[in-house]
């Protein structure tokens, strides 16, 4: 199955302002990448005149096509070369057979990735992420020196419980659920799935209550299911480098100012810990976790856009 035969994005195209809708001039390419067993989805905007790269990074209650609408097709047409990943369990990615995905898979992919696409040429390769995939930049970055900077739509350190509190559906998930998701694993229940909206704050990722149903309506994102196994990895994920240690590209936080799922001061604590690294703020203006509104859809890509200019 590819995208071209899925509905669910197209019903939250149709929403989103005429700009960001895809036509046959102005669409993304899909192409396929074996990784350990996983037939592995990316949606491309190749550009060989592109002096950069960006791969696009999503969480877990969305997919990479979903961030080619909003992030992806608008930064190629500001001419950008973009691949945007759909990881294991996630989008169109074809999971290995009896294969359990872990979090680590995912930092592994995209690290893979990024060594696979800089054996093609030597342009800088930018990281975009949003929600749980802004985290994800930060974790491929402290693991893979090529990346020439991070942008994050959030950052968010699980092993915090401030941010689990705060980000996981309700208190008894937070401080019962993710801890025994951790000893299932361990006692050979990792298998076990639940759906993401009941382990997280799904009902907040986007502040459009038509998107929000056609968006946990879809498996391929937010009405995905997650194993125990996966939960727990999320949730206790150590980087290869601190963020007081990181020194390997500047950060930028793209902050959408109505997010109701990971509010800017979920973030700031990330921030301030990162000490040998530049890093920034920017605010999207009138925009959700999963932002479909204007100026905040233009001031996404405007930041990136200024960000990488700033330090390719």
């Amino acid at each position: 199955m590819n995208y071209k035969h899925q509905i669910a994005w197209k019903k939250i195209e149709s929403k989103l302002p005429e700009k960001f809708h895809f036509t046959e001039e102005y669409e993304p390419n899909e192409e396929w990448w074996d990784w350990k067993g996983h037939h592995v989805h990316l949606d491309t905007f190749r550009n060989e005149n592109a002096d950069v790269k960006i791969i696009l990074l999503h969480g877990v209650g969305t997919n990479g096509r979903q961030l080619s609408l909003i992030a992806g097709g608008p930064l190629a047409k500001k001419n950008y070369e973009t691949i945007a990943i759909d990881m294991p369990t996630y989008g169109m990615t074809q999971v290995k057979k009896g294969e359990i995905v872990t979090y680590d898979d995912w930092v592994n992919l995209a690290s893979d990735y990024i060594d696979e696409e800089s054996k093609k040429d030597t342009r800088p390769i930018f990281l975009y992420g949003l929600s749980a995939g802004g985290m994800e930049t930060f974790h491929v970055a402290a693991k893979n020196k090529k990346v020439k900077g991070i942008i994050g739509m959030t950052f968010l350190d699980q092993r915090k419980q401030m941010i689990r509190d705060a980000t996981a559906h309700d208190i008894l998930m937070s401080r019962i659920g993710i801890p025994a998701a951790g000893l299932m694993r361990k006692i050979g229940l990792g298998f076990i799935r639940i759906p993401m909206k009941i382990a997280s704050k799904m009902y907040t990722l986007v502040n459009n209550d038509t998107i929000l149903k056609i968006m946990l309506d879809d498996k391929s994102s937010a009405g995905n299911l997650a194993t125990m196994t996966f939960l727990d990895s999320y949730g206790n994920y150590k980087p290869e480098v601190e963020p007081e240690m990181f020194d390997t590209c500047p950060v930028l936080l793209t902050q959408p100012s109505l997010d109701r799922w990971t509010p800017k001061y979920l973030s700031v604590p990330f921030l301030s810990e990162l000490k040998k690294v530049e890093h920034e703020i920017i605010d999207l203006q009138n925009g959700g976790h999963y932002p479909v509104e204007q100026p905040a859809l233009d001031e996404l890509v405007e930041a990136i856009d200024n960000f990488i200019k700033k330090y390719k």
